[in-house]
């Protein structure tokens, strides 16, 4: 079974910055598929950063300010988040496949990708 478990959410000025940490069990993320979402009040659920198969995708609203890694050996997917605006207020989530699909290179950001979710946590950014 696997299992993803966010932290690193908090509160923070326009133009700070946050690190998310997305530890994961069940599975190797070296061949897996996995990606960051968020959801801000009143709107859908979108992506943010995705990574696998040897590829990075970033929504084009955090290109240059987001970073996606991940550390296979401590099990950990990372979101830096630099130059916050408080258009990034959003609950975050991470999100996991056991495997890359064919199709998840075409459409990282499409939420059918991945069968597991983490309980999300809450990034505020504040004028």
């Amino acid at each position: 079974q696997m299992d993803l478990v966010e932290s690193g959410g908090g509160s923070v000025q326009a133009g700070g910055s946050l690190r998310l940490s997305c530890v994961h069990s069940g599975f190797t993320s070296s061949n897996n598929c996995m990606g960051w979402f968020r959801q801000a009040p009143g709107k859908e659920r979108e992506g943010v950063a995705a990574l696998g198969a040897g590829n990075t995708v970033y929504a084009d609203s955090v290109k240059g300010r987001f970073t996606v890694s991940r550390d296979n050996a401590k099990n950990t997917m990372y979101l830096q988040m630099n130059n916050l605006s408080p258009e990034d207020t959003a609950v975050y989530y991470c999100a996991a496949h056991t495997f890359c699909t064919a199709s998840w290179r075409f459409s990282p950001f499409n939420m059918g990708e991945y069968n597991t979710w983490g309980q999300g946590t809450q990034v505020t950014v504040s004028v």
